[in-house]
């Protein structure tokens, strides 16, 4: 008898933050798959979108038919894409994936065509509020076998910049509508001053050996971007991420007229035609999609495949607010692919990896996942039940003058 889809179960948990977790679950009631979808800020819309209006198109459904139920679910909206139903379908295909690994009694990576690499090298981040902090911080990633680290300060006069904030590190209260959300005040230039000289600090005190990265998170212009990109040359950053808003690709021409440093871009893409232009034309060097917002492993492959054409690599998106089947993800695909170029991640918190084990584990710089079939994560859904979920908002970033940026 043919193995059929009997149940899309989503759960919604808060053991240190949200996460929207899908269990895809079969007529074979030893073979079930877990899937992130997980969209930060706006759960809940992914979650009914799972609820209401996918879940019951996967009933009765064969799960060996990734491709097929892929492009079902993406076509069969009609309008297309969006950061919710892509979060939605990537939490669908990630449990597919590895519904298909346990069936075959294989890890995810060996389905797609095997290693290509004994680990996936990693980067963690490592911020401060003036230049000795961050130093300190990189120095204990380095005591920890990280070989490459983003780096962000804290711009004096601004209470915060992408990656450190002097305001209460309070992420989750009662909901407030004259409270939430939190407001970070940013002005670029201040910015633009004191980031060259922290990466210059940074390589008089630590050398060339350490790998550096920077994200600015997309708040600059153009040409405050190519002026950044161009001063920053002289340190030899690994990249310079999401330098400027995704959505006028001509914009990159005008960074790349300007400077050789390379370009990472991507988290905020839905689908491989986001980047596409990006790509052909070599105006970024790392790809960095969200496996988790972009559909996938199965999309993930396809924008992988596109890139390695180009001589773009891959720097998949591993930030905390997605949990560890999209991080397991990023890392079965990056064993498998010959254009991968590093991984972002992060250490989940305990109470995390109780209720989600299998997140991939580091050692040395590197990443690596087990040989156990599927993705190698799980969820403990009844301590999940005891973590409800709590509301709350990303930063609303705004300028001195009161205005939201319009980065």
């Amino acid at each position: 008898m043919a193995l059929t889809i009997t149940n899309v179960k989503v759960l919604v948990t808060c053991p240190d933050r949200n996460y929207v977790l899908v269990k895809i679950e079969t007529s074979d009631p030893g073979v079930y798959g877990w899937g992130d979808a997980t969209l930060n800020g706006r759960e809940l819309a992914v979650a009914a979108a799972l609820e209401q209006h996918i879940a019951p198109l996967l009933i009765g459904r064969d799960p060996d038919r990734i491709e097929d139920l892929w492009q079902m679910i993406y076509r069969g909206t009609y309008w297309r894409g969006g950061p919710v139903l892509m979060t939605a379908l990537a939490g669908v295909d990630l449990a597919l994936w590895d519904i298909k690994g346990k069936r075959a009694g294989m890890p995810v990576y060996s389905l797609l065509g095997g290693r290509t690499r004994d680990g996936a090298l990693a980067y963690t981040h490592c911020s401060g509020r003036d230049f000795a902090e961050v130093e300190d911080s990189v120095r204990a990633a380095m005591a920890r076998g990280f070989k490459a680290i983003r780096v962000q300060v804290l711009v004096p006069g601004m209470s915060g910049t992408y990656g450190v904030s002097n305001q209460p590190a309070e992420r989750y209260s009662s909901f407030d509508m004259e409270a939430l959300p939190l407001v970070e005040r940013f002005e670029p230039s201040p910015y633009l001053r004191v980031i060259p000289k922290l990466v210059e600090h940074l390589r008089v005190a630590l050398g060339d050996e350490i790998e550096l990265l920077h994200d600015v998170h997309e708040r600059l212009t153009p040409i405050q971007a190519a002026r950044l990109a161009k001063e920053l040359e002289a340190y030899h950053l690994f990249f310079l991420e999401d330098p400027i808003r995704p959505e006028n690709k001509e914009s990159f021409r005008l960074i790349r007229q300007h400077t050789t440093i390379p370009i990472a871009m991507g988290e905020l893409f839905h689908t491989r035609w986001d980047g596409l232009p990006l790509i052909t034309e070599q105006l970024i060097d790392f790809i960095r999609c969200d496996l988790g917002h972009i559909g996938g492993i199965s999309e993930a492959r396809k924008i992988a495949a596109i890139a390695e054409s180009f001589y773009v690599q891959t720097a998949w998106h591993g930030p905390g607010d997605i949990a560890p089947m999209t991080h397991a993800a990023n890392v079965h695909v990056d064993l498998s692919i010959a254009n991968f170029g590093i991984q972002e991640m992060v250490f989940f918190p305990e109470v995390a990896q109780e209720v989600m084990p299998g997140a991939p584990t580091f050692a040395d710089g590197y990443l690596n996942v087990t040989d156990a079939p599927g993705l190698g994560t799980d969820v403990n859904e009844a301590l999940a039940a005891t973590y409800p979920y709590k509301r709350a908002y990303l930063p609303v970033v705004r300028r001195v003058d009161g205005s939201v940026g319009d980065w």
